[in-house]
């Protein structure tokens, strides 16, 4: 049984990678920005705990992860805390910038930070990326450039942490995910007639490359994309 944090475990993918290990067996701890959700998440999932985390609000995050219970050493730490953004160099939101900027390149690298005397040789990271970094789209000013940043910090993380292995994945377009399951039919259609798999990625996708990421000992500082084959299309 190893023991897993999951930060961003509350809702999409990084619910359903905390699902799936819970049911594996292992310990799961999940963090989301409301106490009483993260709670309700954990029970419903099967996780031992759940607690609040804020990844925008860095200076908390070490009182936050204090609150583990029962947690000696962290195996596998997977954050996957994301928010969407449309923010257009032309109407720029200085203000959402600043909370993306920080959330994704201060939060992640801090909650690495406050774990550091619980991570051990054998411990696993994966940071969430995101393929906007090669594909921007209107809109997409500060993710394409946060996601770009989790490039260079799966990097120097891996070397200052080794042995402790550091890698990132970036999913494309994942069809089932809560922010595109909802949208009109038409525009995935056509999203996945120029992706040369024929399909979108799905969560489940997402899940298994971060499992793989995590037990394989061999991989390390490698970014991993889940999608389809997108770029090329």
């Amino acid at each position: 049984m190893s023991s897993v944090l999951v930060v961003g475990g509350t809702s999409g993918i990084g619910r359903e990678f905390a699902r799936m290990r819970a049911r594996r067996g292992d310990k799961v701890v999940v963090t989301g920005r409301d106490a009483h959700r993260a709670g309700t998440v954990a029970k419903e999932i099967g996780a031992a705990q759940g607690i609040a985390l804020d990844l925008s609000r860095p200076t908390g995050i070490a009182a936050a992860l204090a609150a583990l219970a029962g947690v000696g050493r962290v195996d596998h730490l997977v954050i996957a805390g994301v928010s969407r953004d449309e923010n257009r160099v032309a109407d720029y939101d200085i203000e959402a910038a600043l909370r993306l900027v920080t959330l994704k390149l201060v939060g992640y690298t801090e909650v690495v930070h406050a774990l550091g005397p619980r991570l051990h040789d054998d411990s696993a990271v994966v940071l969430f990326g995101g393929q906007a970094k090669e594909r921007p789209y209107p809109g997409a000013t500060t993710v394409a450039t946060v996601n770009a940043g989790v490039r260079g910090l799966v990097n120097t993380l891996a070397v200052e942490l080794a042995p402790v292995r550091v890698n990132a994945v970036h999913p494309g377009v994942v069809g089932d995910s809560p922010y595109w399951a909802g949208k009109p039919e038409d525009l995935l259609a056509g999203l996945r007639a120029r992706t040369p798999a024929g399909r979108l990625a799905t969560m489940a996708d997402v899940v298994d490359a971060v499992d793989f990421l995590l037990r394989n000992r061999s991989v390390n500082a490698v970014e991993l994309a889940v999608d389809g084959g997108w770029l090329l299309g």
